[in-house]
């Protein structure tokens, strides 16, 4: 009787048709998790697909969308660049997705040309209108500062020495950012955000005078400078001018920049001016990684946060903030009126 009965399980096991999941299979699941903004599980899925079907490109392209939905712009610029690459002409909605993910890295030039080469070799595409409208945002911004601030030959030394001002900034290491500050001043002479940071630090070293004359001499040339708006307000503020720093606090409540940098300085400012509500908004629509991970990110979130009625926020937020920067756990908490 045994052997029957393994016979007959065997001879029914051999009927089993075993399920292989098409790459369909797990793009539809990714497409139903990005749906519902469960991002990590849609970045398990389409990965998969990927894999399950590596030659579909259309499941690469919904990656790079779930990548820009986070803030992963250079992951999927890299990868729209591998799709362009294989497929070439067949998938110009790329250059606009990369149009899109430029301007948000700050990166206009390369945001203009792929906006531009999209309208050029795409016929009534999806995204003409939205495109055109990203070259006028573009248009809008000024040349100038997005020469100053972003076109170089040299962009990876930029970068580097950029990084490594910011890391003695935030743990308020004043002399060696400055000695650093103007040493890029020299090698990147073009680059305002330089020199705008070297008037902070400046300030914050205790030659406060000095960088106050540095941005007000600024603005007599560049009315509507942001980071010399920035600037001063907080150094009126820190100086118990409240009154004074409102008339540049007033101005940047009707700005939006577009460069992830001036967002974080205008959400900063805000929230030490005390317009909290305000401040959580901007805060909360930064999505570049480059900011998210700064120092004052934490520290002014975490305060925002607080004073507009979640407590439990601002302190996951602090904590995130002080385990980067152990220096922020010496102040009084987000609890504090600043």
């Amino acid at each position: 009787m045994t052997t029957s009965l393994n016979s007959t399980a065997a001879q029914e096991n051999t009927n089993i048709i075993p399920f292989l999941p098409s790459g369909n299979f797990y793009f539809t699941h990714g497409i139903q998790a990005f749906q519902k903004r469960r991002f990590n599980v849609a970045v398990k899925w389409l990965k998969k697909a990927i894999e399950a079907a590596p030659d579909e490109p259309l499941y690469t392209c919904q990656l790079s969308v779930v990548y820009t939905e986070i803030g992963s712009y250079h992951a999927a610029n890299q990868l729209l660049t591998e799709v362009l690459a294989r497929f070439g002409k067949e998938y110009v909605d790329c250059y606009y997705l990369m149009a899109n993910n430029y301007a948000h890295l700050g990166l206009l030039s390369d945001a203009k040309k792929y906006a531009e080469t999209y309208l050029e070799q795409s016929e009534d595409g999806e995204f003409e209108e939205a495109s055109k409208q990203l070259l006028e945002m573009l248009e809008s911004v000024d040349e100038e500062e997005d020469d100053d601030e972003w076109a170089f030959d040299d962009e990876d030394d930029l970068l580097i020495y950029q990084e490594t001002a910011f890391y003695h900034l935030e743990h308020e290491e004043w002399e060696q950012a400055l000695s650093l500050l103007q040493e890029m001043m020299q090698l990147f002479p073009d680059f305002q955000m330089a020199k705008h940071k070297y008037a902070y630090a400046l300030f914050m070293n205790g030659d406060q005078q000095e960088a106050i004359e540095i941005e007000q001499e600024w603005l007599k040339n560049e009315p509507e400078n942001i980071h010399s708006h920035v600037n001063l307000a907080a150094f009126l503020i820190m100086q118990g001018n409240r009154e004074e720093a409102l008339l540049h606090i007033q101005l940047l409540r009707n700005v939006y920049p577009m460069h992830s940098q001036q967002k974080l300085a205008v959400a900063e400012t805000l929230a030490r001016a005390g317009f909290y509500e305000e401040a959580v908004d901007r805060f909360h629509n930064l999505k570049d990684r480059q900011v998210t991970r700064r120092r004052v990110y934490y520290k002014w979130y975490s305060i925002s946060v607080y004073h507009t009625g979640n407590p439990s926020k601002a302190l996951e937020l602090w904590e995130k903030g002080c385990q980067q920067f152990p220096s922020l756990s010496k102040e009084e908490g987000p609890w504090k009126k600043y």
